[in-house]
């Protein structure tokens, strides 16, 4: 069977082991494009990739139930080789109906610790071959439903923690949006079933009936660069297809009762009285410019029975927003149930009518609404100062979360009976030193509370010294503050879940020590280790891990963290050769940009973006190195792009040359995403790097004219600074080594392959040093061990031949 995306057929086939290398050319040599087989980097390395992830911890809202969940770690290709059809914005695969993401976010194996007697157990009856996601919890807290995700079907499954048992309730489960089940009470889901199960999938007409035709008369309708699109008549029948979801009921014995509701649900949830159900459904017109979660969606209450009880109102297609993080849609949006009350429902209207530019007090009003739930009948509670963002309810009082993009002000506001008791915090959302964490929810959705009215926040605590989170008790009324546990010093501790007894239950873990669970009783301060997780990179354990702070010449404080190969003496060693690995970020302050970031007590996670890797090969590695953009006041981060990331490699480089750790003239750079943009740009106009490494970056900015990352300017607006920021434009200069590599399938907004063909073409074409790598069947994040591995390869070939050997290189 075949599948169309946009512009291509997909077959279920098994591709060859092999990926794509363009002209590969170093000095006068050039080669023709081929395809090489995968080949695997140094085995260190790849005993790393293949070392057992991290477990995940889920802890039941009771506190009863611990799950130890383990991930699979990279898919073999032959499982990412699977069809995927893309889709009005949507990537999805058309055998299994369910979403095709970088990170599959699956389980395949998981163990249950019983936390009031210490009792460890397995569940019976599991699928031998398990992809488990979705979990979520009952009611009662005894059981939890999931899906198991096979090659075959998306099935929905439940598991009796009493029984110590599981048991699948249905197939055929729609997973491709939405949500694709939720419990209704104790003994019943809600389920989105496929529609149409043993239909015959639309074929397009072999012969043309028409010209495709777009058109915009005299409206404002830019857009940023989005991929998967809808293109025809065609790919709208397939999005109604595959996407389209029955409505039904099942039991814990797997009985379905039908509610005879469909259609291509963005959201549905019951009332918390269950009595009623609020569904948004797509509806037409749909759009070819924008992604399925800007199409028009119609908002209505049912019975639970199917029953209609009213049509709402008609959300419209928002293909022409300002461009604006802050601009919305005019009109209500954002319905959902007060949780406090049994059948009540809020929503938001803009009163700027979504458009920032407006000069208006207030940009938002917070309204209610009760059965027969017609918008005139609505009730404002609360006019905003900026965008509300959420509202979060408790029995007696709400806390409204506002925020306005434009110049990073968070606003949180106590509100009781309608009226505005007091402002909780007024902010910068970029000053991570004063952020109170988010605040925890009970099993209902409602604020935690204890018998005093005290809510409780979670956050990392981020501080001069480093990240160390923190568990709050927070009297809203009082504005008193009890921090009930912060992580100790030397380690990093995460709060995981708190009892009302006083039991709190952290993950520790250190620089050489990996995650464990503990449960401390803060009264006594009594602890207890309750998992003994094996280490899964003893290679790293004498490895040494510092978090550097250092200046920018400006006087801005930077951060990196450097890791130094075992056995290396400073000062008693010769410097070694480096890699430094980066991402830029930006700032309206400089406060905020030279805040420290991160933890020098955490454990290396070693995902496919990280570049520790090459510390057991000789390196010193420099992870996270600060990258900031700062724009202060009417200027933008950005018109300084340039500049900014020069100083920044500056200021790094002196530092460590200066420490007795690096070799000026064996330094390489790399990047994924926009730190692959960052790359060429610092290859482009510095002389700082022996090398670079450039992954699935986007290079020549006129190719996403309608923004980027955090510019909301267009190119017509902002011409100079996109021309200056876009490495394309400055190809003749970049000569000095560069790896491009780019997933084939990039799914990402702006970063088509083809922004890495033009600019592996440009370089060549000037006589550069570059080799451009395209890997099958890779997303933005490459997903198949083998495409990881080979990337690895690539990475270290590069290194070893233009950094840690430069001028050996003949």
């Amino acid at each position: 069977m075949q599948y169309r995306t946009k512009k291509h057929w997909i077959k279920v086939v098994t591709y060859p082991l092999t990926v794509t290398i363009a002209l590969f050319s170093t000095g006068n040599n050039t080669y023709a494009q081929q395809q090489i087989p995968y080949n695997p980097p140094p085995q260190s390395i790849v005993d790393l990739v293949d070392a057992p992830q991290i477990p995940q911890i889920n802890i039941s809202p009771n506190g009863r139930w611990m799950l130890i969940l383990e991930a699979p770690g990279f898919q073999p290709v032959e499982h990412i080789a699977q069809p995927v059809l893309g889709v009005a914005g949507l990537r999805i695969n058309p055998i299994t109906y369910t979403t095709v993401a970088e990170n599959a976010g699956t389980f395949k194996s998981i163990r249950i610790k019983n936390l009031k007697n210490g009792e460890e157990f397995t569940l019976k009856g599991l699928p031998q071959e398990l992809q488990l996601s979705d979990l979520s919890w009952s009611p009662t807290e005894t059981a939890f439903a999931f899906l198991n995700k096979t090659l075959q079907q998306t099935e929905l499954w439940i598991a009796d923690l009493e029984g110590r048992a599981v048991n699948k309730l249905m197939d055929k489960v729609n997973d491709t949006f939405g949500k694709a089940f939720q419990w209704k009470d104790k003994d019943t889901l809600l389920v989105q079933r496929i529609t149409h199960v043993g239909k015959s999938v639309p074929q397009a007409n072999p012969v043309p009936t028409g010209p495709i035709v777009q058109e915009n008369l005299g409206g404002i309708t830019p857009s940023r660069t989005y991929q998967n699109l809808l293109a025809n008549a065609h790919d709208e029948d397939l999005m109604e297809f595959y996407l389209t979801s029955d409505l039904v009921e099942v039991d814990n014995q797997g009985q379905i009762n039908e509610i005879g509701l469909s259609g291509i649900f963005k959201s549905v949830s019951y009332s918390p009285d269950k009595s009623l159900l609020l569904a948004e459904r797509i509806v037409r017109p749909y759009s070819y410019l924008v992604p399925l979660y800007l199409f028009p969606t119609e908002v209505t209450v049912y019975q639970t029975n199917g029953t209609l009880v009213n049509t709402l109102h008609t959300i419209p297609l928002a293909d022409n927003l300002p461009i604006s993080f802050d601009a919305v849609v005019e009109g209500p949006r954002n319905f959902t149930w007060r949780k406090d009350q049994n059948a009540t429902l809020t929503y938001v209207i803009a009163r700027d009518k979504g458009n920032p530019n407006e000069v208006t007090d207030s940009r938002d009003e917070l309204l209610q609404l009760s059965a027969p739930f017609r918008l005139e009948d609505a009730k404002v509670l609360y006019n905003s100062k900026y965008r509300i963002r959420q509202v979060k309810w408790a029995t007696d009082f709400c806390i409204i979360e506002e925020n306005w993009r434009k110049d990073r002000t968070s606003r949180l506001v106590l509100l009781d009976k309608g009226k505005e008791l007091k402002v909780l915090a007024n902010r910068k959302s970029e000053d991570t030193y004063t952020d109170p964490g988010d605040f925890l929810l009970d099993q209902k959705g409602l604020l935690r509370t204890d018998k005093k009215g005290n809510v409780y926040t979670q956050g990392l605590g981020a501080s001069p010294e480093g990240d160390r989170p923190f568990l709050l008790r927070w009297n809203v009324l009082s504005s008193k503050q009890d921090t009930l546990y912060k992580s100790q010093r030397n380690y990093y501790e995460e709060p995981l879940y708190y009892n009302e007894d006083g039991t709190v239950y952290i993950s520790r873990e250190s620089s050489t020590e990996s995650p464990n669970i503990f449960s401390i009783t803060l009264k006594d301060k009594k602890e207890k280790q309750l998992t003994t997780f094996a280490d899964p990179y003893p290679s790293l354990q004498n490895v040494e891990k510092t978090l550097l702070s250092y200046p920018r010449k400006d006087g801005l404080n930077l951060s990196a963290t450097l890791y130094l190969p075992e056995g290396f003496k400073k000062g008693e060693d010769s410097p070694l050769p480096v890699l430094i690995w980066a991402y830029p970020r930006e700032f309206k302050t400089k406060a905020a940009a030279g805040q420290v970031k991160g933890s020098p007590h955490r454990y290396p996670r070693l995902a496919f973006r990280s570049p520790v890797y090459w510390v057991t090969q000789g390196y010193a590695v420099l992870d996270q190195a600060d990258m900031p953009i700062v724009g202060e006041g009417d200027s933008e981060p950005n018109d300084t792009f340039i500049q900014q990331i020069e100083d920044n490699a500056h200021a790094l480089i002196d530092y460590i040359v200066d420490m007795g750790i690096a070799d000026r003239n064996r330094i390489g750079v790399g990047g994924h995403s926009y730190g692959a943009f960052m790359t060429a740009n610092l290859l482009a106009h510095t002389d700082l790097f022996a090398a670079g490494i450039a992954r699935s970056g986007a290079y020549n900015r006129t190719l996403t004219p309608f923004g980027f990352q955090g510019e909301a300017r267009t190119y017509w607006q902002a011409k100079e600074t996109y021309d200056a920021m876009s490495p394309f434009n400055y190809a003749p200069q970049i000569k000095k080594p560069l790896l491009i590599t780019h997933g084939m399938d990039d799914e990402n907004s702006g970063t088509f392959p083809i922004q890495s063909e033009r600019l592996y073409a440009a370089i060549k074409g000037h006589g550069g040093i570059v080799r451009l790598v395209l890997l099958p069947k890779e997303f933005h994040g490459y997903r198949s061990r083998e495409g990881v591995l080979h990337t690895f390869w690539e990475q270290h070939q590069w290194l070893e031949k233009y950094v840690k050997n430069k001028g050996k290189e003949q």
